[in-house]
């Protein structure tokens, strides 16, 4: 049985990451919001704080860092796991600041693609390191099955060719995931992912582009020219399984959809609780044992909004539990990445519009937030291709029948 409330074994976890928002990110939201492309470099300080949590075993969770299903025997009972402790730790953290969180030093998105796919020997290998991820092509939007990047097996090793764009923390981390192909006409089941070592010839950071929000957040474009890479270096298994198909591939975004998620519910609730502070300076308390349509519109309107984002709260932890106790979560992962994405984008707007001038200007972080939202809604798959997904696993449509 599901239980949503919070876990006690997590509630520790959750008040240090919302002191840490609180204390650590708000103060520099501003700062580096205006000095787009500048490292934070508070953040060091801030992750050799979460190593030391590492190395005593009590930090399961915190962060951005990849997560893994339990493989452990199932025996019947109910596991509140790494998973469940992210979403609920980067929801935190994302009250504070959502560039600030992807630019975390070892907690990148790439982590989370290691810990999906990577066999025994690969995590031990590539523990402590801060990986990207790279799958989007110039060509190649949400259709993540089309990508053209190839790798080629030269003896040991494997050449890759090609380029990707939007590399969260592409220039920052220590290496890169990168989706590519074996073999274009053996379709998506060809596809496999290989972490590309910063520094390793052929592959180049060509620009940062400069973004509408998360400017906290590195984001860039990296050519690979003749990269060659260690075939020891292909997460998982190099075997290209027909029958399987992308599933091992997609399994990746199983866990990554609900940290995502789990972003823009963290700042969703931001402007929730500063607006909710600024409608009582401005006389306007929000009664929540009153039907919304005896208050004012102001307080309606706050009052559905709540109960949207309890909503994409709610899923959101659904599909991490899901993931925990070894429970298909594909549907589950799109659902609250659908419903978070685009409740997050328009709960940060509306509050937005609420504060009237004074959410429109700096004086507060609410024009931020509306500005970092928006890309919860795109990256990781975009609103439409989560409702796409959706629609194939209700229905029992493959991709090729439900385009």
């Amino acid at each position: 049985m599901i239980n949503l409330e919070t876990p006690k074994k997590h509630r520790v976890l959750v008040d240090q990451a919302h002191q840490v928002a609180m204390n650590m990110l708000r103060p520099i939201s501003r700062k580096y919001d205006q000095a787009e492309h500048e490292y934070p470099k508070e953040l060091d300080m801030l992750a050799a704080m979460i190593d030391g949590l590492s190395d005593s075993g009590s930090n399961e969770g915190a962060g951005a860092t990849g997560v893994r299903r339990d493989e452990s025997a199932d025996d019947g009972s109910v596991k509140n796991g790494a998973n469940l402790a992210s979403v609920l730790s980067i929801a935190e953290m994302c009250w504070g600041d959502t560039g600030l969180l992807l630019s975390m030093p070892r907690q990148g998105l790439g982590n989370s693609a290691i810990a999906s796919v990577a066999n025994d020997e690969q995590l031990k290998r590539f523990e402590g390191t801060w990986a990207a991820m790279a799958i989007t092509e110039p060509s190649t939007g949400s259709d993540s099955a089309s990508i053209t990047t190839t790798a080629r097996l030269d003896g040991d090793e494997y050449v890759l060719n090609g380029e990707k764009i939007f590399v969260t923390s592409g220039d920052r981390a220590d290496s890169v995931v990168v989706w590519a192909t074996l073999d274009k006409a053996l379709g998506r089941a060809a596809i496999k992912s290989f972490v590309v070592k910063k520094g390793n010839p052929g592959m180049k950071v060509e620009r940062l582009e400069h973004k509408l929000g998360i400017r906290a957040s590195d984001t860039a474009v990296i050519t690979f020219t003749d990269c060659r890479v260690p075939a020891s270096d292909l997460l998982g298994s190099p075997e290209v399984d027909v029958k399987q198909g992308f599933a091992g591939a997609m399994a990746t975004f199983d866990n990554t959809r609900p940290l995502v998620a789990a972003m823009a519910v963290g700042c969703a609730r931001a402007s929730l609780d500063l607006t909710r502070d600024l409608l009582a300076q401005a006389g306007i308390v929000v009664d929540y044992d009153r039907p919304a349509q005896v208050q004012s519109a102001a307080a309606a309107k706050f009052l559905q909004m709540e109960a949207d984002w309890e909503a994409a709260h709610l899923l959101t932890m659904q599909a991490a539990w899901m993931a925990d106790n070894r429970k298909p979560n594909s549907l589950e992962a799109s659902m609250a990445k659908a419903k978070a994405g685009r409740v997050g984008s328009d709960i940060t707007l509306s509050c937005v519009e609420l504060a009237g001038s004074v959410g429109y200007s700096e004086a507060e972080l609410l024009e931020k937030w509306s500005r970092d939202s928006k890309i919860l809604d795109i990256f990781e798959g975009t609103q439409q291709i989560q409702l796409l997904i959706i629609a194939r696993r209700l229905l029992g449509l493959t991709s090729a029948e439900l385009r």
